[in-house]
């Protein structure tokens, strides 16, 4: 197993501990976080226009709301 390999598998197993130990209000606000920033690399990737990531965002915060 090389280096890099090895790196990334801790950090996933790593990754899937912190997410069992959080309690679903954490869970939710971590993927809210997590689709924020996904329709903000869209954004700057021009894969979506303004109001396509302005109409996300709002559907986002209605829905976590």
């Amino acid at each position: 197993m090389t280096k890099d390999v090895e790196l990334e598998l801790h950090e996933q197993l790593e990754q899937q501990r912190r997410w069992a130990v959080m309690n679903p209000a954490q869970k939710k606000k971590h993927l809210l976080q997590s689709q924020k920033e996904m329709l903000g690399i869209f954004l700057e990737r021009n894969a979506i226009s303004n109001k396509q990531y302005e109409d996300g965002l709002s559907f986002l915060l209605r829905a976590a709301g």
